[in-house]
């Protein structure tokens, strides 16, 4: 079996084909880029995470929330952090009362809800453009492989050559953007499904804590001992 020589197919492709390849270089670069900055993103939220949640849990049972609220604005990368320091923001003034107006629940409900709301899109950016490249890169690479196979016939009608032999070559490197494109676009979406799965996952997370922390000082109210 022969091996693929890559500098002549490149050298005899057209034009069309050379865009068409150089695009697809492009997006698999910035395909990678955000594999790698998304994967860096959620694995620092779950390690900062871990550690936050008992920390703050335990300054929470002391009523030391300025200490908590302090240590989520210390893991700036914690998905939990971002969403309850805004709550603990708005139940800072009552952290000490006994009676907690229900105005200010419903604010800290308000401030939640909207945290997690902006940190699930935090968690998303991105992810559009992996799910566009992955729908998008094999249309490309077909696009290129039917303009090279154009090109191929009409060489052949040009020469006026017949046979496999006369197309064969023009057909291979027509077939090179095809196989690029779904090079392109495999890794894409695969890391777009797992991605979406870690957010859901994160999302999760965020809501039940979100619930906790309101269930923590709406039971305090009530004064149930925790």
């Amino acid at each position: 079996m022969g091996h693929i020589n890559l500098i002549q197919l490149w050298a005899e492709m057209s034009g069309v084909a050379r865009s068409v390849v150089v695009l697809l270089g492009v997006m698999s670069a910035y395909s990678i880029s955000v594999m790698i900055e998304r994967w860096v993103t959620y694995r620092q939220a779950r390690r900062q995470s871990r550690a936050f949640a008992p920390a703050v849990a335990e300054y929470l049972m002391e009523g030391k929330i300025d200490e908590a609220i302090a240590l989520g604005e210390q893991n700036r990368r914690s998905h939990l952090a971002k969403v309850l320091v805004s709550g603990l923001h708005v139940l800072r003034p009552h952290a000490l009362s006994p009676e907690i107006p229900e105005k200010t629940i419903e604010a800290a409900r308000r401030a939640l809800e909207r945290a997690t709301a902006i940190g699930v899109e935090d968690l998303k950016r991105g992810l559009g453009g992996l799910a566009t490249i992955g729908s998008v890169a094999p249309f490309v690479g077909l696009f290129g492989t039917t303009i090279g196979i154009i090109n191929a016939f009409q060489g052949m009608r040009i020469k006026n050559v017949v046979g496999i032999e006369a197309v064969a070559g023009g057909i291979a490197e027509a077939l090179v953007t095809t196989a690029f494109g779904l090079f392109v676009a495999v890794p894409a979406v695969m890391a777009f499904n797992a991605f979406s799965n870690r957010i859901e996952t994160l999302t999760v997370e965020m809501d039940n804590s979100a619930s906790e922390l309101l269930d923590y000082f709406i039971e305090r109210r009530k004064g149930i001992p925790r």
